[in-house]
């Protein structure tokens, strides 16, 4: 996309494609409807189509490679990763034969910390997360014309009703959901009917996997998401609104 205006028949396209595949839901399996989705996405972006991962697991990357060999994958490099996603980002590229995007900030940590403050995640999460992640993000996004993330309703409240396609006003293009409806229990059935690469920190009891210094584990029986930033009442990164 040359432009980051949005354009119009990418919004019609998008909205269409998401009373469409609204209207399947129910009708077919969560998986045959994901396949679906992913079959129309690559069909209709081809190389301006690019896919988000956060490295905890491979199911949407396994999912989109299968769609369109070579996809472009995104990854949100913000130089506070755990090691163990570092390494899974390397073997999903192995593995899956996809194409990792690294989006980074302007800053390195050492600059930002010299700029803002030392340790800034933990004063300021929101400007740290705007710095490192929102704004890569959308510098990269401004090259596709659709994106794919593993956003799934389950989550958080905040992400109950996620359609399965729409358009992204806030990046102006295309935002496609494909396992939105994708239960946990469905999530790990595919994991291990299709021996997913997943990061090993999701065994070590980290169900939901962000920055290490704003990640720990979650008590038992809490929310999966409550070890995020833990102190906080930040909940999202900014990266879905």
């Amino acid at each position: 996309m040359t432009t980051t205006e949005p354009r119009e028949d990418l919004r019609t396209e998008a909205l269409a494609a998401g009373e469409r595949f609204a209207a399947r839901e129910g009708t077919v399996g969560h998986e045959e409807l994901t396949r679906e989705i992913l079959a129309w996405a690559a069909e209709t972006f081809g190389e301006d189509l690019i896919v988000a991962s956060n490295m905890q697991d491979a199911v949407l990357v396994e999912l989109g490679a299968a769609a369109r060999p070579g996809v472009d994958v995104l990854f949100l490099e913000t130089g506070y990763h755990f090691a163990e996603t570092l390494g899974t980002r390397d073997a999903v590229a192995q593995v899956y034969g996809v194409n990792i995007v690294q989006a980074e900030p302007e800053l390195t940590v050492a600059e930002q910390d010299a700029a803002h403050g030392k340790d800034l995640f933990a004063t300021d999460p929101g400007a740290c997360c705007g710095m490192r992640k929102v704004e890569p993000l959308k510098k990269t996004l401004a090259r596709y014309d659709a994106w794919v993330t593993g956003v799934r309703r389950v989550e958080a409240p905040t992400r109950a009703t996620t359609p399965l396609v729409t358009w992204d006003e806030r990046h102006g293009l295309v935002k496609i959901n494909p396992i939105a409806h994708w239960s946990d229990e469905q999530m790990d059935a595919y994991i291990r009917d299709h021996a997913v690469l997943v990061n090993p920190l999701v065994d070590a009891g980290y169900p939901s996997i962000g920055c290490a210094p704003c990640t720990a584990k979650p008590a038992p029986g809490a929310d999966p998401r409550s070890g995020r930033w833990a102190g906080f009442t930040k909940t999202e990164c900014g990266l879905h609104g």
